[in-house]
């Protein structure tokens, strides 16, 4: 069975679906997890961002775990509770007041291009392959799921990988904006890290908002919280970090941000 691992690395928090035998396909129990797992280091003030992978070399995660549908989603209870989790996890990079990461390395396919989708920045290995096979299995997509899309590679790209199912490559997911960087198999590891050291001197107050607002551009203009918007940037200027930032900058040396 397949298993959610939570761990702290300095300031990094990390998340790594492990369920190797399978390409770290996703059970229900490992989707129930994750929310739990972002809530606490998004409660956790050493921790910066968070950085969600998969377990070894051959996959980020290849999908939901198909062999659970008849058991997990058999009636339309079962099938309600098990769509309420996928929503849930989904759910759990978005409301997440720090940054989070995708690290993807090899198959990138399904629940698992759902869920780099909803990070904030997606790092792959050049040797990386995504799908969006739900056309080939009968599923339904949300609204949600499919603006989420959207909102990354637009209409004409949602499209494409959900009407034709095809596998595409980094290079592609790079060209029509899914990626932020394609990297060498063998310097994903170290660039990734390099990158979480850089977030990771930044001021979290300022992140904090930053993010809430690129959030709120995704959502119905109805739906969306300006006010709370404005607040966030009123707090960053009220903020020890923005005093910090000013003296930092003034002496010429690297501010250390207290989050406060």
């Amino acid at each position: 069975m397949g298993e959610l691992i939570a761990r702290k690395e300095n300031a990094v928090g990390w998340v790594i679906f492990s369920n190797p035998t399978k390409f770290n396909a996703v059970s229900q129990d490992m989707w129930m997890a994750l929310p739990k797992a972002i809530a606490g280091f998004d409660a956790d003030p050493e921790v910066r961002l968070i950085v969600i992978t998969g377990a070894g070399e051959k996959a980020f995660i290849s999908g939901a775990d198909i062999s659970q549908f008849e058991k997990a989603r058999g009636s339309a209870d079962a099938q309600a509770i098990y769509n309420q989790a996928v929503v849930d996890a989904y759910e759990a990079p978005v409301r997440c007041s720090k940054p989070v990461v995708a690290k993807i390395r090899g198959i990138c396919m399904g629940g698992g291009l759902g869920l780099a989708a909803a990070c904030d920045v997606r790092f792959a290995s050049a040797d990386s392959v995504f799908r969006m096979p739900a056309g080939r299995l009968g599923l339904g997509y949300n609204y949600t799921g499919i603006n989420r899309f959207t909102q990354i590679i637009g209409a004409a790209g949602t499209a494409d990988i959900f009407f034709s199912a095809r596998k595409f490559d980094a290079a592609d997911a790079l060209r029509m904006g899914f990626l932020n960087r394609v990297l060498p198999a063998g310097d994903l590891d170290r660039e990734v890290a390099a990158y979480c050291a850089l977030v990771a001197e930044n001021a979290p107050l300022t992140l904090a908002a930053a993010k809430f607002a690129i959030r709120q551009t995704g959502l119905d203009p109805a739906a969306r919280d300006l006010a709370h918007t404005a607040r966030m940037i009123e707090i960053c200027f009220d903020s020890e970090d923005y005093r910090e930032g000013r003296r930092a900058f003034m002496e010429k040396r690297k501010p250390k941000f207290q989050g406060k």
